[in-house]
């Protein structure tokens, strides 16, 4: 394999969507922790270690478009009520600001730097199993709650060309996230959230984009996705990796309400 002077592959870097689930992901040894392990694992042998990670989160959903360019963002503990050892897992990454300004070139005035955020739960979680070295730095980028599916979609495509330059795009978000119906002691999906995940799921695998992006007409679409924002990181994916196939991996239902599907594209 070709590696470059950056000592990344020469090869297109991926572009993936994880679903991160609970925040207990972080202290989890299961099948869907495993599978991150495994996507990351891939990515390295196969493409070499990425420049740095873009990280669209469902955590930092904002009226606007923004991007980090910190040099060493801080680690969000941006959640509630659950175990005290959740808040001691330290993941120590770096920023990347060569990549938030590179964002602002391909995006121009469409998007805005902003160093207010940091690495929420919904990057570091699943990131920590992907990356446990936490070697590899992480940009953040917004979801833009005034823009719809279609219109992320093409941020998405815009910032395509970043996967040739050594940098992972990632998403991070739930295909299913309804908080509100959350089953504490299931470890499966209810019928709805099946129905939903596995709707979005053979739209995605047979790039049926349009079907995809207008998610509000799939079945239980109002149970599934009661608010946009962990759904909209896959379409920003979809556009950054447009055409292309995916591997699907994380076929995970559980507390009810949450899908952990994840999406891999050019892996």
């Amino acid at each position: 394999m070709a590696v470059n002077e950056m000592g990344t592959s020469e090869k297109r870097m991926p572009a993936v969507f994880v679903g991160h689930g609970s925040p207990m992901l972080a202290l989890q040894h299961d099948s869907a922790t495993e599978g991150l392990v495994q996507v990351g694992e891939r990515i390295v042998a196969e493409f070499g270690k990425p420049r740095a990670i873009l990280a669209v989160s469902a955590h930092w959903f904002t009226r606007g478009t923004f991007v980090q360019t910190t040099p060493a963002p801080r680690q969000i503990y941006d959640m509630y009520g659950f175990p005290e050892k959740l808040y001691e897992v330290r993941y120590p990454v770096a920023g990347f600001p060569e990549l938030g300004k590179r964002v602002q070139e391909l995006l121009g005035d469409r998007v805005v730097a902003n160093d207010d955020w940091g690495i929420d739960h919904g990057v570091w979680t699943p990131l920590l199993h992907m990356f446990p070295q936490a070697d590899v730095p992480i940009v953040e980028f917004s979801v833009n709650k005034n823009l719809d599916a279609a219109a992320s979609y093409e941020l998405g495509r815009a910032l395509a060309p970043l996967r040739d330059e050594g940098y992972l795009v990632l998403g991070s978000g739930n295909t299913v996230h309804n908080l509100g119906a959350v089953l504490w002691d299931s470890e499966q999906g209810t019928p709805q959230t099946d129905a939903f995940d596995d709707a979005v799921i053979k739209t995605v695998e047979a790039r049926d984009d349009a079907t995809a992006l207008a998610y509000e007409k799939l079945p239980y679409a109002r149970y599934a996705a009661p608010t946009p924002d962990h759904y909209l990181p896959l379409a920003y994916i979809l556009g950054a990796a447009e055409g292309e196939k995916p591997v699907v991996f994380n076929r995970v239902r559980t507390l009810g309400s949450i899908a952990m599907t994840g999406f891999a594209f050019g892996l």
